[in-house]
């Protein structure tokens, strides 16, 4: 068949691809908004304002998401409890309350047995449990009225609580009555005053850690959160070298000497020293002088930065999972819905996660995360003790039609969890690149970074280079400092950057900007899983990122052929163009379109715009299988 005939039959696909989208409801506005101006960008005081509304945003969420979740809970433990025995129902109870700690009462209300009180805590101060008693009162004569109850939140303790309550409709004078607490509202407002940079974030000074100004790396000391939009943090008594030869074993014993290093560490083609008796302008100073290496630099911290037959209905996918309907916003905004008519994913396309780690017996996680790797102690799972990680991973693949919790984009996507970053939030150039190495080494086709710095470090380039050399689709979140600096390693070349944007597809007022942002996708107030079996609502350029590494991993299952370039091609041709008409420096090529970019990619064959190349890669394919 000639090429002109491909062509025409191209032409001819994509007009009755065209005549059949026509026919399909699309989410309104989405594709035929008017170009806007450039963004008004904030002073550092307007920022910090609207980073302040941001976090009060997040935490009511996550309010509501905490409500909405145990109600979920009290129902369907009303539907599996109906006929059950005294024996069966503290069984259940006790087996929630141990997977779910934030439960920390629960009473089991019967017309005919009284009441049965499951409590994790009762050393209240008689005060206290006043308070307590009068919500509780409130709740039970609700349940005797057939009426479902909330209260306020509260405090005891110093610990912020609500009582909630579900009537059992077909027994009269029968329910369930739990005091849940609610310190995932702090662990929320915590996070986000670091993923937001509201705070000077890392401390100076804790485990010898300075900052640097990330163009000259003259010090700079962090006083507010706007500072560190110009800063690089690094540890003080580390030095990452690149030799133009590898040392001997004779060498390497020279060097431990002369240094009175503590430790060496080698990464691909660098190593790391640590001498708590030198600073890093001292370890500088020495190999330098006696070395001659091929480049030296601080070894830098990192920080968060938070298949299916075809569908013939014209109706969109919409999951069953509790919060999707009410809060997640996010996937009709990139066409996700649609989009699950042409791929929802394939266990074949593993997708890694350098972050924090994952929690890894979420139950909307379930059956979806491989094993991974504790990069920071090698030892031990890659448990997430931040929150980060276990909120991208849920964004990414959360199970799909479960009843439970939120959709994740992918339905069928395994992920893989790599804990580069430690219980700070933060990690080293060292931590992170060994963290890329190892997903790419491990299966990973695309990997999502969540994570950045302002300092250009070739250490993590040289990691991110290998990935990308195995044909590793790699996405990283911009940053969170309202700045044109461009970020790393969301800046490198080999890195697909993300901005992200609002329910109201306008730029994030706290998203990073520049010429190097390829596309943008929804960041502010996006409710995922977060650990303790729990779900938050969180903000961020982190939040974004991984919806790109999301549709990376359904279009390379759509599409195994294409190679990681041609994906990334596809993801940034496939936009809504906001703001200034063509790229620009605050939404790149626009937002994400899930959709466009899954029919973009086909299901057999490549595009027809990458044909030449598809052609190429199977012929060398053949001519290397009949090589002797």
């Amino acid at each position: 068949m000639s090429r002109r005939t491909w062509a025409g039959l191209g032409i001819a696909a994509a007009a009755a691809a065209l005549l059949l989208v026509m026919q399909v409801p699309h989410s309104p506005d989405t594709h035929t908004r008017k170009q806007a101006s450039e963004p008004v960008i904030p002073n550092p005081k307007q920022e910090h304002i609207s980073k302040q509304r941001m976090m009060a945003q997040d935490i009511a969420s996550t309010d509501h998401l905490t409500r909405l979740d145990a109600k979920q809970h009290l129902t369907s433990m009303l539907d599996k409890l109906a006929q059950a025995g005294p024996a069966q129902i503290t069984d259940y109870v006790r087996t929630l309350q141990k997977s779910h700690d934030h439960f920390t009462m629960i009473i089991w209300q019967d017309a005919k047995k009284g009441k049965r009180e499951y409590t994790t805590k009762s050393s209240w101060s008689a005060e206290d449990r006043k308070t307590l008693n009068g919500y509780i009162s409130k709740a039970q004569k609700s349940i005797a009225q057939k009426r479902p109850y909330e209260s306020p939140s509260f405090k005891m303790d110093g610990k912020q609580y609500f009582i909630i309550a579900e009537p059992d409709k077909s027994k009269p004078n029968q329910g369930v009555t739990a005091l849940m607490n609610q310190r995932i509202l702090t662990e929320v407002a915590n996070h986000q005053k670091k993923n937001l940079r509201m705070i000077p974030y890392p401390k100076e000074g804790k485990y010898k850690v300075e900052s640097v100004h990330a163009d000259t790396l003259k010090d700079i000391t962090v006083r507010t959160g706007h500072d560190n939009e110009k800063a690089s943090h690094f540890y003080e008594n580390e030095i990452v070298v690149r030799f133009r030869n590898d040392p001997s074993r004779e060498d390497m014993n020279r060097m431990v000497s002369e240094l009175r290093a503590e430790s060496s560490r080698k990464l691909g083609y660098a190593y790391v020293f640590h001498a708590s008796g030198m600073d890093y302008g001292q370890l500088k100073s020495y190999f330098l002088k006696n070395w001659n290496p091929l480049y030296v630099e601080p070894h830098y911290l990192y920080m968060t930065n938070d298949t299916v037959k075809e569908s013939t209905s014209s109706l969109p996918n919409v999951p069953n999972d509790l919060l999707f309907a009410k809060y997640q916003w996010n996937l009709p905004a990139i066409e996700t819905n649609q989009a699950w008519d042409l791929s929802r994913g394939s266990s074949d396309i593993i997708v890694g996660i350098v972050d924090t780690g994952v929690d890894i017996d979420h139950p909307d996680l379930q059956g979806k995360l491989l094993s991974g790797y504790n990069v920071i102690t090698p030892d031990s799972d890659p448990i997430d003790d931040v929150g980060h990680g276990t909120h991208v991973a849920g964004i990414i693949g959360a199970v799909v039609n479960n009843n439970e919790g939120v959709a994740g984009i992918s339905w069928y996507n395994n992920m893989l969890p790599v804990k580069a970053l430690d219980k700070s939030g933060s990690g080293t150039t060292y931590s992170v690149a060994e963290g890329i190495i190892w997903a790419a080494d491990n299966g990973a086709k695309v990997i999502n970074m969540s994570l950045g710095n302002y300092a250009d470090s070739q250490f993590l380039h040289d990691a991110v280079k290998y990935a990308y050399d195995r044909d590793v689709v790699l996405v990283a979140a911009s940053g969170n400092d309202n700045t044109e600096r461009p970020g790393y390693p969301a800046a490198y070349p080999e890195v697909l950057a993300v901005a992200a944007t609002d329910s109201n597809m306008k730029r994030a007022s706290y998203s990073n900007y520049g010429d190097y942002i390829d596309v943008a996708a929804p960041g502010t107030s996006i409710a995922s899983t977060y650990p303790g079996n729990q779900y938050a609502a969180l903000s961020g350029t982190s939040m974004a990122s991984p919806h790109v590494a999301a549709m990376a991993a359904l279009i390379r299952s759509r599409n195994p052929d294409l190679t990681n370039k041609q994906v990334m091609d596809i993801m940034r041709s496939s936009t809504v163009d906001l703001g200034p008409k063509g790229r620009d420096k605050y939404y790149g090529y626009g937002q994400v379109d899930i959709r466009k970019a899954l029919e973009a990619a086909g299901n057999s064959e490549a595009p027809l715009q990458f044909w030449p190349q598809h052609v190429q890669k199977k012929m060398d394919s053949v001519i290397q299988k009949n090589t002797p």
